[in-house]
């Protein structure tokens, strides 16, 4: 078992104080947050990716990269990445990671189709292609992994016809979860592909999801995957203090802000994370 942290590198008001950090030290918090996981040994830290105002995560993998100068041995992953924005030699697709991983082959990829839109319209795509662009694109992001000359073709960007991407990754292969929530034609995507699945539980009880992650491995199991190949991960949010009645009182001002704030802007169904 692994246990980790996902941050979105919030920057927003105390609910309590009204105080709010301006990005510059948040993002210096954010880096400390990660040198103190890598010292204490947690095993994985996640940076989200959101094309919002209230979040510093906009390009996770800079981020991510800084932390890999300043750790050791903690992995460092994306949680989520937008996949349906996967261009072929930008962000987590083939340059920037791979010299992300170079840094110590530490990087993963959680790809995932996220919970807001803002980055359709930002990147000139449709959402009525929600789904089409994200399988399309996961396909691209495999291939990329696994070969160095890349031969694809697809509805929604140009053909690739032999085009090398380099650098190449330390790591052979770059590990790449596939991030879900809560609709099972997304397990079992992610069971036929034979990829590890990073379950994101923002809402009800984490029980509801075992019949979804049973539907994840007989998909696998029919499409002749290993079973030593079917990792699961969930993400979901938590807070640690010396008793519950603290934990709440700390806790809970700023996530109920949160989740009021979310459901005054335009989102999606599902957010897909990762931090066990």
């Amino acid at each position: 078992m692994q246990i980790g942290i996902d941050s979105f590198a919030a920057a927003i008001s105390d609910p309590a104080t009204g105080l709010t950090l301006s990005p510059v030290k948040r993002m210096h918090h954010l880096l400390e947050e990660i040198e103190l996981a890598d010292k204490v040994g947690l095993d994985v830290f996640g940076i989200g990716e959101h094309h919002r105002a209230e979040f510093l995560d906009s390009a996770p993998v800079v981020i991510l990269s800084a932390a890999a100068a300043r750790t050791e041995n903690i992995r460092l992953t994306s949680a989520v990445h937008g996949s349906q924005c996967v261009r072929p030699r930008s962000r987590f697709s083939g340059v920037r990671d791979s010299r992300l991983d170079l840094a110590g082959g530490r990087a993963e990829i959680v790809a995932g189709r996220g919970s807001f839109i803002e980055s359709y319209p930002l990147f000139g795509l449709r959402l009525e292609d929600y789904d089409s662009l994200f399988a399309e694109k996961l396909d691209l992001l495999l291939k990329i992994a696994a070969s160095t000359k890349v031969h694809w073709s697809g509805k929604h960007r140009a053909a690739l016809t032999g085009q090398a991407i380099y650098p190449r990754p330390l790591q052979d292969p770059l590990p790449i979860w596939v991030g879900v929530g809560g609709t099972p034609e997304s397990f079992v995507r992610a069971g036929m592909l034979g990829l590890p699945l990073m379950v994101a539980i923002i809402g009800g009880e984490p029980r509801r999801f075992r019949p979804l992650i049973e539907l994840y491995r007989e998909a696998s199991r029919r499409a002749g995957h290993s079973s030593e190949r079917l990792a699961v991960g969930l993400h979901s949010v938590g807070f640690l203090a010396d008793t519950t009645e603290e934990a709440a009182d700390i806790f809970f001002p700023g996530y109920c802000a949160h989740l009021y704030r979310n459901r005054q802007g335009t989102r999606l169904a599902t957010r897909h994370t990762r931090s066990v």
